[in-house]
């Protein structure tokens, strides 16, 4: 069965010229009314006179425009003031001389060019008509023209201030759009950072003992194994991560959870290094992006590990509580190449970064008596 579109968002769809034309339609079909006979605008002074031919003509010029005055302004613009003189001179006092001040105010908020000319003469074409109207009539006083052109001035100032606004909106708009996809990319960025730096780590030390291990077949079959599947590893992130990149990437959540810590524990354990995991407590039920945020801590510290500290113990501790994920990561110091973290301090930077984000503790400093620790208090049910 086919849903009927509510009223409101059909109107929204048809046309602006269509949605525009009842207007000037009201105009035109209330101005022959008889009860609104010389009930319009005047100006002047003019005595009221009957209807003919020519004030067909001026209805038709001052109500049909109106369909155009957001598509065409410029159009509107010249042929409702024209109407509207013929309408005055003439003595009508139609009720479609209305119309003059919403055409001036949908020009003020739609004309795109010559803004300035444009309203210098309509200033000279309302001029004119005043000096012709105290011509071929009693006139009216200076003070009633000038009233007068000043309502028409402050339509026109009016549509000037609707188009600033709309204007400022739309910069606003674009300032956040803008910022958006500089937060979205930042935060590919570091995705990059994380997953290539850890994944290509693990295979230079993997690499590098292969050297070694000629003699020995078994254990050299073993780490060669455990280089490509670090690779397809790294191939399958990286392919998430550019995913993200196309907008029309798929909506499910494929983001590492704190589950898959155990996997790049592993991992580091067949690089070599020597590492013991400990989890305590029960995830919460919505996590946000706490668990992202600590299984990225635990890969850039252990990927740490392993470029300083290869071979030294490591311990990763992780405690879940309702309101926090903590993480603690730490080496003795005491492996064959030894050094506290340096290179160019991104990793840990973005880690600091995401930490503070969610509005937690994040630390990074040396141990007393050598190593080096890494611990992160992350707020659970943050927003993703």
């Amino acid at each position: 069965m086919t849903r009927l579109r509510p009223f409101p968002e059909l109107w929204h769809r048809l046309d602006v010229t269509v949605r525009d034309l009842p207007l000037g339609l009201i105009f035109l079909g209330a101005s022959f009314l008889p009860a609104l006979h010389n009930r319009g605008t005047e100006v002047g002074g003019l005595p009221g006179r009957s209807l003919d031919a020519l004030a067909v003509v001026a209805v038709a010029l001052q109500s049909l425009p109106l369909a155009v005055r957001r598509r065409l302004p410029m159009v509107c613009l010249v042929l409702v003031p024209l109407g509207f003189a013929l309408d005055q001179l003439r003595g009508y006092h139609l009720l479609a001389g209305t119309a003059l001040p919403i055409a001036l105010l949908s020009a003020g908020s739609h004309l795109e060019r010559h803004r300035r000319p444009v309203a210098f003469v309509l200033s000279g074409a309302y001029a004119a008509l005043a000096v012709a109207l105290s011509r071929i009539g009693p006139g009216e006083s200076v003070a009633d023209y000038v009233a007068f052109y000043l309502a028409l001035a402050l339509a026109w100032g009016t549509g000037t201030w609707l188009r600033h606004t709309r204007t400022l909106e739309a910069e606003r708009r674009h300032r956040v759009a803008e910022d958006t996809r500089v937060a979205e990319r930042t935060r590919i960025a570091r995705e990059l950072h994380d997953v290539v730096t850890h994944h290509v780590t693990a295979m230079v030390v993997q690499a590098e003992a292969a050297r070694y291990l000629t003699a020995a077949p078994d254990r050299l079959d073993q780490t060669l194994t455990t280089v490509t599947d670090t690779g397809r590893r790294a191939i399958t992130d990286l392919r998430h991560l550019l995913d993200l990149l196309n907008p029309d990437h798929g909506a499910e959540a494929r983001t590492p959870t704190v589950g898959r810590i155990l996997t790049v524990v592993e991992q580091t354990r067949r690089a070599g290094q020597p590492v013991e995991f400990t989890e305590q407590g029960t995830p919460a039920a919505s996590t946000g992006s706490a668990d992202l945020v600590a299984y990225r801590v635990v890969q850039e510290a252990l990927t740490n590990a392993l470029k300083y500290a290869h071979g030294s113990r490591t311990s990763v501790h992780v405690r879940h509580s309702e309101r926090e994920i903590t993480v603690e990561v730490g080496t003795d110091g005491s492996g064959s190449r030894t050094r506290v973290p340096g290179g160019s301090g991104r990793g840990l930077a973005g880690l600091r970064d995401r930490v503070d984000i969610l509005g937690g503790d994040f630390s990074a400093a040396p141990r007393v008596g050598g190593g080096f620790v890494v611990r992160a208090r992350i707020p659970a049910g943050s927003p993703s």
